[in-house]
């Protein structure tokens, strides 16, 4: 009887720290979204009802704050320590305004008020943070720092931005889509240009959501071989396509939505000569968009370079960027609302 006991409460242990660090647990774990205390470093982690879920907050929290006008204290009494080692209009913003307006308190650390490993180990500034604040969002360098922070830390950490993944870009850009479209399924999404973190945030979300992906990318600037791999193995196990290809027109043709990114992301300034000369053809203009489904829109999460994509595209009707950077607000609000709360949306659920 007591190995019994033991053995039930050792499962018991087990299943709470796998549910901490975001792995999940047997079927019950699929079956149900449970948000609350988790940590975002990646979509990875998440399935498909989780990311519905998060973007149905987002979505009640704009219809209420922004349509309505009301006042909504949610995150009344709490407070979020924002680390930043990389500059960012938008993330700023979104994350300080949207914490402000659910009745939180953000505190804004800079490099020069918090070194991560540096005047006080990644592990000491965890533990510190998680007794002074009730969330975490860093914006680093390294997706390490981010996985040292969230092993160490006893409140949840939301990736703000790293090297390897940009997950909060690309819940604003699944809102923004579902907003023009009114659904997700069946889209194709050609990404044309680097394959950086943005991208690898879309290859771990795209199929859970029935959204095919094509991805051109000039030869030496290849998404990650893991990310590539496991994208590979969603695009499989949910039926939809996933192609790499190196010309920017293929991957335009039929496609919904035509995304592209910086070529030359912070950290890669003395990279900038060699990039622009690989990048040539890479530019999207209305020639790209008339290979493109007759639906198609542009997203750029920002900021954007002329290089990138021309002006005719990027302020025509149908580029969608000045709605995605809105988004970024309630996104990311819709997520801290999912990690702190137990909130239930009073609109009716999103169709995907």
């Amino acid at each position: 009887m007591f190995a019994f006991k033991n053995r039930i409460y050792h499962n018991l242990k087990f299943a709470k720290c796998c549910q901490s660090k975001n792995f999940r647990v047997g079927k019950a774990a699929l079956d149900s979204v449970k948000l609350k205390g988790r940590s975002f470093l990646t979509l990875k982690d998440f399935n498909a009802e989780e990311i519905k879920h998060i973007l149905w907050v987002s979505a009640d929290l704009k219809n209420r704050i922004k349509h309505r006008s009301e006042y909504v204290p949610l995150l009344q009494g709490k407070s979020i320590a924002m680390i930043f080692e990389k500059r960012s209009t938008r993330t700023r913003m979104s994350t300080e305004t949207g914490f402000s307006l659910l009745g939180g308190h953000p505190c804004f650390l800079t490099p020069q008020d918090i070194h991560l490993g540096v005047n006080e180990s990644t592990t000491d500034t965890a533990r510190v943070l998680s007794g002074l604040a009730d969330i975490v969002l860093a914006r680093v360098y390294s997706h390490s720092s981010l996985e040292h922070l969230d092993k160490d830390a006893s409140i949840p950490i939301i990736n703000g931005l790293s090297d390897l993944y940009h997950p909060i870009q690309i819940l604003a850009d699944l809102l923004t889509l579902q907003e023009h479209y009114g659904s997700l399924k069946g889209l194709t999404l050609a990404w044309i240009g680097d394959g950086n973190n943005v991208l690898h945030s879309f290859m771990m979300s795209l199929a859970k959501l029935g959204v095919n992906l094509k991805v051109a990318t000039p030869k030496g600037y290849e998404p990650d071989a893991n990310v590539t791999q496991e994208a590979q193995l969603l695009s499989k196990q949910f039926g939809t396509k996933l192609q790499f290809l190196t010309d920017p027109m293929e991957a335009a043709r039929d496609s919904n939505v035509l995304v592209t990114d910086t070529w030359v992301s912070m950290g890669q300034e003395e990279e900038k000569k060699r990039r622009l000369k690989d990048f040539h053809g890479y530019q999207i203009t209305m020639q790209t968009g008339s290979v493109a489904a007759p639906d198609w829109t542009f997203l750029h999460c920002l900021p954007r370079k002329a290089e990138e994509v021309d002006d005719e595209v990027f302020y025509s009707p149908r580029s969608l960027v000045f709605a995605e950077a809105e988004n970024r607000k309630w996104t990311i609000m819709g997520l801290m609302v999912c990690i702190l709360t137990d909130y239930t949306p009073q609109i009716p659920k999103l169709k995907f």
